[in-house]
């Protein structure tokens, strides 16, 4: 990296820390903190949705799966998320923002001690938290990596650099800062994505070679689905992606949160599932392409679309393709760190600390960002001391995706009316049984046992987990008419919300 690309990512790391302290002054409680208060465009929603699900692993992990298999990657990963979140635009978005609307709620757990019970609710909040620390710890030394392989910095100080900057402007700003970092974002990946198309373009002498390079390509990289992603890793995949991005994973739950009303969280959920249809394929098609660039990578693919940048990318540009890739990574762990601080401070701490109920506003303010600052500041500490060879991909798939359904079936499930009758019986048995699943088949793949494939840890869980609270809860239903009226309340918005433009007047 030259000269003028260190300015361009100095000057990207300048303007992210600003907006952290621009966005203080509009904080004046946790609900401001948590959920912008309900005032958030539809729009800015959207695409803080959008940015938010998805980090620096996209150009490591899943870079070197597109260069090692081709299109099966935007298959599994991509499609399933953007057509996921267009369901759930119509099953889930308008709730979460009822949950916040009718019933104050500023945390996605703080529901379920209502829906449930407080157990069912502590067992996802713990089991979740300690999830989603080492999920975060995978996405600092993806962007650790990526900045070695342009810049040769010491992936322990990346991942420092990266992670101070972003803590910054997370426990200053809260969801506001979140989500016009989201938006600036936004912005800098487009320019970052759309300038490596151009570049990938001009190699190959023009727009032809979206469809061309696949005649020079092995032939199993135009399969949709190829190599140990198989049609039962597909359809597990794609059920986890649409519990997950439509709340499942909790930072996503509170862009509909924040949004006015129950409508316009609607029109979020039907933005960001465009932008996930259209957007990655700008993406992925230069990493499709790095075989036929950059050469006899299949040993070490995670620095693939590196190499490729250094080489077609003049001096400027490097620095701004880099600070894309610093864009997915801090969008997506400064919403967690945001969520996770409402979880702790709303769900977590008040079980294990009464006088935590008892605090003011400006109490509870200083609380949520002293939780936001000890939660990356635990996930960086992870990142620093893991072994990277290996890790996001590890992380991502063998855990995170497989551990994910069976903490968001009852989460997701219980706000849908067809669930109402199911109650917290279920739903206990449905997370220790999906967890335990997991665990005993992560133990039987470090055995090496052959039948443990990467389908059946990523499946396994769900189905157990998703069986469990539907037989469990049918066995044993555990009706109320308090939960009957909270789920009922969340399927329409009242006449009197207020609309985008009142919101903003």
């Amino acid at each position: 990296m030259g000269t003028l690309d260190w300015i361009v990512v100095g000057g990207y790391f300048f303007v992210m820390v600003a907006i952290g302290y621009w966005s203080r002054g509009r904080i004046k409680n946790i609900a401001d903190f948590f959920t912008a208060g309900g005032r958030m465009p539809w729009w800015l929603s959207g695409i803080s949705h959008h940015m938010s699900g998805y980090s620096a692993v996209m150009f490591v992990a899943f870079a070197a799966e597109a260069y090692r298999l081709g299109l099966t990657v935007y298959v599994w990963w991509s499609l399933t998320i953007g057509v996921g979140v267009g369901i759930g635009a119509f099953l889930w978005a308008g709730a979460w923002n009822r949950l916040r609307a009718k019933h104050g709620v500023k945390s996605p757990l703080e529901y379920l001690a209502r829906r449930y019970n407080v157990p069912a609710q502590q067992l996802m909040a713990w089991a979740g938290a300690a999830l989603k620390v080492v999920d975060i710890a995978a996405k600092w030394v993806a962007v650790a990596l990526l900045l070695q392989g342009f810049a040769g910095v010491d992936v322990k100080l990346g991942i420092l650099l990266v992670g101070v900057v972003t803590m910054v402007y997370s426990v200053l700003g809260g969801l506001w800062a979140d989500a016009l970092t989201d938006f600036g974002q936004f912005i800098i990946q487009g320019l970052a994505g759309i300038a490596m198309f151009i570049a990938v373009a001009a190699h190959f002498g023009g727009i032809d070679f979206m469809w061309e390079i696949w005649d020079r390509l092995p032939e199993s990289h135009s399969d949709p689905l190829s190599g140990q992603y198989t049609l039962i890793f597909f359809m597990a995949l794609f059920l986890i992606k649409t519990l997950e991005y439509n709340g499942g994973m909790w930072n996503l739950a509170q862009r509909y949160m924040a949004a006015p009303s129950g409508a316009a969280a609607k029109r979020s959920a039907l933005l960001s599932s465009a932008l996930w249809l259209i957007w990655p394929l700008v993406l992925f098609f230069p990493m499709w392409a790095a075989p036929l660039i950059v050469p006899g990578m299949e040993a070490n693919a995670e620095q693939a679309y590196v190499e490729m940048g250094k080489a077609m990318l003049p001096a400027g540009m490097v620095g701004l393709v880099l600070a894309g890739f610093f864009s997915h990574t801090m969008a997506m762990v400064s919403s967690d760190a945001n969520v996770i601080s409402a979880v702790i401070t709303r769900d977590m701490l008040p079980r294990l600390w009464k006088r935590a109920t008892r605090l003011s506003e400006p109490a509870q303010l200083q609380l949520a960002r002293i939780t936001t600052f000890a939660f990356i500041g635990l996930s960086m500490t992870i990142a620093l001391t893991a072994d990277t060879k290996g890790f996001v991909l590890k992380v991502v798939i063998a855990l995170v995706a497989a551990t994910m359904g069976p903490i968001a079936i009852p989460l997701m499930l219980g706000l849908l009316p067809w669930f109402r009758r199911i109650g917290p019986t279920a739903a206990i048995a449905s997370v220790i049984g999906g967890l335990a699943t997991w665990a005993y088949l992560y133990v039987e793949q470090q055995n090496k046992t052959e039948w443990v494939t990467q389908a059946v840890i990523v499946s396994a869980p769900l189905v157990v987990s998703l069986v469990l609270y539907l037989v469990v809860g049918l066995l044993k239903p555990e009706p109320s008419a308090d939960r009957d009226a909270l789920v009922g309340s969340l399927q329409r918005d009242d006449p009197d919300v207020p609309s985008d433009a009142a919101i903003r007047a």
